[in-house]
């Protein structure tokens, strides 16, 4: 015979947890707070939850993207069945997030609602915010390009709405990049991921960046404008028709003032966007996507004075310059997408889109340069160096793509096919010439020799055929949930004839013994997909080197473990969240690399094997309440076998601290100050145009500090939603960093490094202006 006993002290609430639809809800948090007592509806909305009675028990739910819910309970006894409805945020006028969407999948949510009003140097601020990310690194404040756990510029892959997002080739330094293709104002979600990423990404090996560009409902306007630039933003729609614009100029000449090299610079960079969305009935969608963006830069140098070495041995670093630089990249692209939807869960939708870039650099720079011992004012060498170049290049790229998805209760499956045509035209002629004391570099007795020259002309079309498709399986196992994502993903190239195949995996587990943890896991197979400068192969024949294009490549691979855990904690009881990530990634058909300042230039074979391995770690959560803040710590360690050498990766940062610091005075929300911190390893070096190998020093740590005051004049008035006064310290610390290194010889054809140092502590003062 067996004997159940209820405590009369005790009751059991069940129930289940529905929207307004009755669709069942998962995963909502169902709390007793002052009992300590909290659990989670299962894949069926249901729960059940132990509570002690009481004359009254207050029992919470929430969700995000939902309105939190409460219940009270006056004098409950045995047991007791419930059926809570949620509301979702849309239908709410103002909403409090008590709670973030948990992370189960290798893309982490990045919160962009304050990013306006932090300080920036570049405009970029999506860009930005990713650089102070776990395993992400950069070392150039005026560029928006950034590292990810060892890979280079080019092995980042970003989408926006879905289609991905080419950027221009011949950029080589930071000062010429001007705007993004992203567009701050526009940006509803960010989805951010280091790797492991699901098969619907396309073929980078090191990271995703997937952004999402809102519909607004309503009217809507903003307009910004600093020292450094302005930017206007207007979006209006209804429940059929949306529509948003935004333009942005840029000009950074205050900003490049303070760079050592004096002289006259023009740089100019207007972007124009808009995205449009149609929904004539509920089966249809149309929505298009149009960018224009023109980036010039105009330079003419006239001087330059630099101060290098140590305490004991100060050199000095004297150039008069003669000359200029003339550059334009201008872009277009547009997308047009329409979708079926047929049913509740199940969508088809067709994409075209169309990308043209026309590029031009040239320049013809002439510097006569003293380098002295600046404590005896010896002289170490007197010389003479020129810079010469005609880059011309076009690119098309056309795509064409459909997808579909499906949803059930436990499955979301999506796949997708493309095909895309890509035209590439190039012409390009550069040298470099260098006398010193009287003789060139290299020496020859009866001819004049350039150091380096190099001479282009490639015309390519080819083609790719991409697929992929992947399954989103949630299931749970008593109180244990799991998230199980899996998928393949296929591409052939024409140039190459190649065809790859990428499996990938990730798993993440609620475990039953604390709710508040995650455990994920990822593995795959990634690939770099070769699309120009990877294919370069350059040939030196008699002191002229020829790129052309290498009919042989293979796309470099990469084979990817990664072990992550999330805990959540409330601490000062505001929200929290810690999150480690350990990572090994084996890689193969490696094609060497040279970065100088953002420009990468490849070898054009697969002649190398590497591996990187780290451990990223990030707390982030409110130390403030009502703020967001970071603390990042990153540790790598990356090699790459070259002619039978073991050497660092170009992109070896082996430490890393980033922290983003937001606060509000006291007793007041109008002044808030934002702080961002930066302190990372340098990167290995060495002297150009003698191989990786050759590599074997390092720069200094990457140092840097940007605080940003804000001041809410307004709010809420007369169409006014908010006004906003800003003043930031850029640099605050006037922390001079290397960006890289121009190499010069002494009489004794001895080279030195002379390092070019970034920009320096500058007031930036900007007002923001949202209208509603």
């Amino acid at each position: 015979m067996t004997c159940t006993v209820v405590m009369a002290d005790d009751f059991t609430l069940r129930g289940r947890v529905v929207d307004n639809e009755e669709h069942a809800l998962e995963l909502v948090t169902v709390s007793c707070p002052r009992q300590g007592k909290v659990t989670m509806t299962n894949l069926k909305g249901e729960f059940s939850i132990d509570l002690q009675s009481a004359d009254s028990v207050e029992v919470r739910f929430s969700m995000v993207g939902y309105a939190p819910r409460k219940r009270v309970f006056r004098n409950p006894r045995g047991k007791m069945k419930v059926q809570i409805v949620m509301q979702p945020m849309e239908a709410l006028q103002e909403v409090v997030i008590t709670e973030r969407r948990r992370q189960t999948s290798q893309t982490e949510q990045l919160d962009t609602k304050e990013i306006r009003q932090a300080p920036s140097t570049t405009g970029n601020a999506v860009e930005e915010l990713v650089q102070q990310q776990a395993g992400v690194s950069t070392h150039n404040e005026l560029s928006g390009q950034y590292n990810v756990r060892g890979g280079s510029f080019d092995e980042n892959s970003v989408y926006i709405n879905g289609v991905e997002i080419y950027r221009p080739l011949l950029i080589r330094s930071g000062q010429q990049e001007g705007l993004s293709v992203i567009n701050a104002d526009m940006v509803e979600k960010v989805g951010f991921s280091t790797g492991g990423f699901e098969a619907k990404y396309g073929d980078k090996m090191s990271s995703a960046l997937d952004i999402t560009y809102r519909q607004p409902r309503q009217y809507e306007a903003t307009v910004t404008a600093s020292l450094l630039g302005a930017s206007g933003y207007v979006g209006m729609g209804n429940r059929r028709f949306s529509m948003s614009h935004g333009i942005r100029y840029k000009t950074n000449r205050y900003l490049l003032g303070s760079l050592e090299t004096t002289g006259e610079y023009k740089p100019n960079y207007i972007d124009y966007q808009t995205y449009i969305t149609y929904n004539p009935n509920k089966r249809w969608t149309l929505d298009f996507i149009g960018n224009i963006a023109e980036n010039r830069y105009r330079f003419k140098p006239e001087d330059r004075e630099t101060s290098f070495g140590t305490l004991a041995d100060v050199k000095s670093f004297k150039v008069y310059f003669d000359g200029q630089e003339k550059d334009l990249f201008r872009t277009f692209f547009g997308a047009l997408g329409i979708t079926r939807h047929i049913g509740a869960s199940t969508t088809i939708k067709f994409l075209t889109s169309a990308f043209h870039t026309k590029e031009s650099e040239c320049y013809d720079i002439m510097g006569q340069y003293w380098l002295d011992d600046a404590q005896t004012q010896e002289s170490l060498g007197v010389g003479t160096y020129m810079e010469h170049a005609r880059n011309y290049l076009k690119a098309d790229v056309v795509s064409l793509k459909l997808t579909g998805t499906h949803r059930t209760r436990q499955h979301s499956i999506e796949t997708g096919i493309t095909y895309k045509t890509e035209h590439i035209r190039e012409q390009s002629r550069e040298y470099e010439m260098r006398d010193s004391s009287g003789y060139s570099i290299p020496h020859s007795s009866d001819r004049l020799d350039l150091i380096y020259t190099l001479s282009a002309r490639n015309n390519v079309k080819s083609h790719r055929i991409e697929a992929y498709i992947q399954d989103n399986y949630r299931f749970s196992r008593g109180d244990n949930y799991f998230t199980l994502n899996y998928g393949i993903r296929l591409a052939n190239w024409s140039f190459s004839k190649e065809t790859i195949v990428s499996p990938r995996a990730s798993l993440a587990i609620i475990p039953a013994f604390n709710s508040d943890c995650t455990f994920r896991l990822a593995t795959g197979l990634y690939y770099q997909a070769p699309f120009y400068k990877e294919m370069r192969d350059t040939m030196t024949t008699n002191g002229m080197t020829t790129a052309t294009l290498n009919e042989k490549i293979k796309s470099q691979q990469s084979l990817q473990f990664i072990a992550a855990m999330d805990y959540r904690f409330k601490m000062l009881n505001r929200p929290f969240k810690f999150t480690a990530e350990v990572y090994y990634k084996a890689m193969s058909n490696l094609i060497p690399y040279n970065v100088q300042n953002v420009k990468v230039t490849y070898d054009g074979e697969n002649i190398c094997s590497g591996r990187a391995a780290g451990l990223d770690m990030k707390l982030y959560g409110e130390f403030v309440p009502g703020t967001d803040s970071w603390l990042t710590l990153s540790l790598m360690d990356t090699r790459q076998r070259l002619n039978g050498a073991s050497i660092p990766l170009p992109t070896d940062q082996r430490w890393a601290v980033n922290m983003h610091f937001t606060d509000y005075f006291p007793g007041t929300d109008r002044w808030r100050m934002t702080l961002r911190l930066a302190y990372a390893d340098g990167l290995p070096f060495g002297a150009p145009h003698r191989g990786l190998e050759a590599q074997q020093f390092r720069a200094p740590a990457y140092k840097r500090a940007d605080i940003g005051m804000s001041y809410r004049a307004l709010k809420d008035k007369k169409g006014i939603r908010s006004i906003w006064l800003g003043l930031d310290c850029l640099n605050l610390f006037g922390i001079s960093n290397v960006n890289s290194y121009y190499w010069v010889a002494d009489v004794s054809s001895r080279q030195w490094a002379v390092p070019n140092y970034l920009t320096g502590r500058l007031i930036n003062g900007k007002v923001t202006i949202e209208l509603q």
